[in-house]
């Protein structure tokens, strides 16, 4: 696990514990690793979930059916990200989404029960532990509200607009990669692909971005925050 101590320092569960302290940390709140391939089911809609999953290496999308069958991708998580957070605090734990590995993934499954229950030895990092999921829960109610407003938004150069300056935020960087590919980035904003791979193209020549494959560098800020002000 020492290789993965970085990416659990990015974790939002482990936020202001010392790197030091994981070995034991982990070990404290049984924490265990399971790999998933290229297509993988880690969770399936309806299952009883008791654990919350940190990606350590490769890739997840989480998706849901509507009545009719109809698939709708809600996310995508990378290395250092976190989920099922939120099933676990329901009384039931049943899963209403769907979570697959896009590749070869390994996945830190940590008992709920260990987050939000201190130890007979009194470890000082549970109670953080405890901190750091109530700020998750709250983080990811915006989230979902960003992810509404995204869906509500009805121009095209708008929602993609949106969408790349939110992963620019969340990165840090006007260069980063995103995880989805057009089929799925298209499924995700809820558009049609030539559609939007049409406009992006028109986004580029205008200077807005410029991307190859997976990869997007915003060019000009200003005019990205115009097209979402004439939505």
């Amino acid at each position: 696990m020492d290789e993965f101590y970085p990416i659990l320092a990015k974790c939002p569960l482990f936020k202001d514990i010392a790197e030091d302290e994981y070995k034991l940390l982990l070990s404290c709140i049984n924490a265990f690793t399971k790999v998933y391939y290229n297509n993988e089911y880690v969770i399936l809609t309806g299952d009883v979930v008791n654990y919350v999953g940190i990606v350590l290496k490769g890739s997840l999308e989480i998706s849901k059916e509507n009545p009719a069958g109809t698939r709708h991708i809600l996310d995508f998580l990378g290395p250092s990200n976190i989920f099922s957070e939120v099933i676990v605090c329901t009384s039931e734990r049943t899963s209403p989404v769907t979570v697959k590995a896009k590749e070869e993934s390994k996945i830190l499954f940590v008992p709920y029960e260990r987050i939000i229950k201190t130890c007979g030895s009194s470890c000082s990092f549970h109670f953080k532990l405890i901190q750091n999921m109530m700020q998750i829960l709250s983080d990811k109610n915006i989230n979902l509200n960003k992810k509404i407003e995204l869906l509500l938004i009805k121009g095209m150069r708008a929602k993609l607009a949106a969408y790349l300056l939110n992963e620019s935020k969340k990165n840090r960087s006007l260069t980063f990669q995103i995880v989805p590919n057009r089929n799925e980035l298209a499924e995700y904003l809820n558009v049609s692909r030539t559609s939007m791979c049409r406009e992006l193209a028109r986004m580029k020549d205008l200077g807005m971005l410029d991307y190859y494959q997976n990869s997007f560098k915003i060019t000009s800020l200003d005019m990205l925050k115009e097209s979402l002000a004439e939505e």
